[in-house]
């Protein structure tokens, strides 16, 4: 069940909706990540005297020029790890199109979604983006403090998360909020270990840009074929 819904969300990648929703995803995300750079650079200029006086070298001066170009790695860091919870985030605002268009593809019979609304979508996405990055900097703290080894860690933790906020915004289109969270709660095993498989390549620059329109799109797939039991 789990594998064919990967496979059938791999399969239709050919999409146009699907490739507009990453686009959307990443260039939201990118201008966010600027945004948040030149807020950095303004505090350093702002907080950091441009000149300091030290025992036996004097006045040194260019220090809030140093430090801004030094931000500049820190920043490139960073966006591995706060790229993939800002585009996830971003995409939760634009799942119903990728949803549609699996639905539209794979189940024609079916009568249109409601959707949920899209302030309650939006309430969604920021909350998941606030605890995804979270997660993933303690993640990231457990990474550097364990020598690597922590990465599984970090599958388990995302793959929790992932499972969790994708199979509910998917339910949420077609059922009520309490019939869908009894709905993963009843199927939490299998849930997470899809979210798990999905976690494993956010860890992957690049590919993880695609994990959440493929993660929506298969976990489309999974909702349908256990609400059919």
């Amino acid at each position: 069940m789990i594998l064919g819904s990967i496979f059938a969300a791999l399969g239709q990648f050919d999409d146009p909706r699907f490739r507009r929703v990453v686009l959307m995803g990443l260039g939201l995300s990118v201008l966010l990540l600027v945004a948040l750079y030149v807020v950095l650079v303004w505090l350093i200029f702002w907080l950091v005297p441009d000149s300091v006086s030290l025992p036996w070298l004097g006045e040194v001066g260019g220090i809030d020029t140093a430090l801004s170009l030094a931000s500049i790695p820190l920043m490139l860091v960073l966006s591995v790890f706060l790229m993939v919870p800002v585009a996830s985030g971003f995409t939760g605002l634009f799942l119903d199109q990728v949803a549609d268009a699996v639905e539209a593809r794979h189940y024609p019979m079916l009568p249109p979604a409601e959707g949920a609304p899209f302030l309650s979508q939006l309430a969604d996405a920021l909350r998941y983006m606030a605890l995804l990055i979270a997660l993933n900097l303690v993640g990231l703290l457990i990474v550097i403090f364990t020598a690597g080894t922590g990465l599984v860690v970090f599958w388990v933790i995302n793959g929790f998360l992932l499972s969790r906020e994708y199979f509910t915004a998917v339910a949420l289109r077609r059922m009520a909020p309490d019939e869908a969270h009894r709905m993963r709660r009843a199927n939490t095993g299998t849930l997470w270990i899809a979210g798990v498989l999905f976690a494993i390549p956010l860890s992957i620059p690049v590919v993880n840009l695609f994990v959440p329109v493929l993660g929506t799109a298969a976990f489309t797939h999974l909702f349908h074929r256990l609400a059919r039991g």
